[in-house]
């Protein structure tokens, strides 16, 4: 993702790429133009505001501790620890300091998903019943040091709390490995929300099927999301009266219109760092806030105790922070 970072860093109004920092050096000349350091030391000679923390999750905790300390503000990629004792010192460090620092959860730039939170913000879809989510693909090799609920679940864990306005209660998963790597490959879970809402989450690297889907069911009918192609399309429910008297007791809901929404798309990378900035500049509040991500880790974490255990986890739904 740094080479993403860096591309979209090099061209923001109103910010200033001056340095990179990676020891194994840019080899690839992903830097654009910005000199390229060895240490996080040596970035923080150079005085600068904020950093984006790209590297891998193991070392989140060492280098945004590093940030803190140094009194600068960070964006650190998601999730934001591999533990959620890292991700707690890290939320103490910058928060007793005062300083602005946010989760790269990118899923809430989506266009899709943004409009999705808008409407059920506006009431459009009445009461939520379910949330589901489907995130399969092939494995990407450059996840080395987690498996496929820290890297990939942890998406559909924050946007499913973020869209909905709502916290886990309760989480019951399995996982599987069928790829001999260390770690899981593949997890389904389901769950329930702070308002009752139940959620469903299935996530794997061992698809050759890519896909992002997020659908939303209430009183009204159905979104769905796909994040592929930011598209938001609402299924309504219909009353349609019938002279079948056998179907007449059924009490359920009838096929309505269908409806794709023309939705301004632009690069999610872009607008997550649009509003990083302006949090930093204190003009918006509109990011993932390290306490929010250290919610996602707990959730995530409750994930994988309860495949490892077989037992529901339940969680404090109460602090949405």
């Amino acid at each position: 993702m740094g080479r993403h970072h860096a591309r979209v860093l090099a061209g923001l109004e109103g910010v200033e790429l001056v340095g990179v920092v990676d020891p194994m050096g840019d080899r690839n000349g992903w830097a654009q133009g910005a000199p390229v350091l060895a240490t996080v030391e040596e970035l923080l000679a150079l005085g600068v505001d904020y950093a984006v923390v790209a590297c891998p999750t193991a070392l989140h905790e060492e280098v945004g501790l590093k940030l803190a300390e140094a009194g600068v503000c960070a964006l650190v990629e998601k999730p934001v620890a591999d533990t959620v004792d890292g991700a707690r010192r890290l939320v103490e460090a910058f928060e007793s300091r005062d300083l602005v620092a946010g989760v790269g959860h990118i899923e809430r730039c989506n266009p899709a998903l943004r409009s999705l939170r808008a409407r059920l913000e506006a009431g459009e879809l009445g009461d939520v019943f379910q949330v589901v989510t489907r995130r399969q693909g092939p494995f990407p090799h450059r996840i080395a040091d987690v498996g496929v609920v820290k890297d990939l679940a942890t998406h559909d864990i924050d946007l499913t709390g973020w869209v909905t306005g709502q916290t886990y209660t309760s989480i019951a998963a399995r996982t599987v490995s069928k790829s001999g790597r260390p770690h899981e490959d593949m997890v389904s879970a389901v769950g329930q929300l702070s308002d009752g809402t139940m959620v469903n989450h299935l996530v794997n690297w061992l698809s050759p099927l890519k896909e992002r889907f997020t659908s939303v069911t209430g009183e009204r009918g159905c979104f769905i999301a796909d994040t592929l192609t930011a598209d938001l399309t609402f299924y309504s429910n219909a009353a349609v009266a019938t002279e079948w008297e056998a179907l007449r007791a059924f009490r359920g809901v009838a096929e309505g219109d269908m409806v794709r929404y023309a939705i301004p798309k632009r690069e999610p990378l872009l607008v997550e760092h649009e509003l990083f900035r302006d949090a930093v500049l204190g003009k918006s509040d509109d990011i993932c806030t390290l306490r929010q991500g250290l919610r996602t880790v707990e959730v995530a974490a409750a994930v994988l105790e309860s495949a490892a255990t077989g037992d529901t986890v339940r969680l404090n739904g109460s602090a949405k922070g």
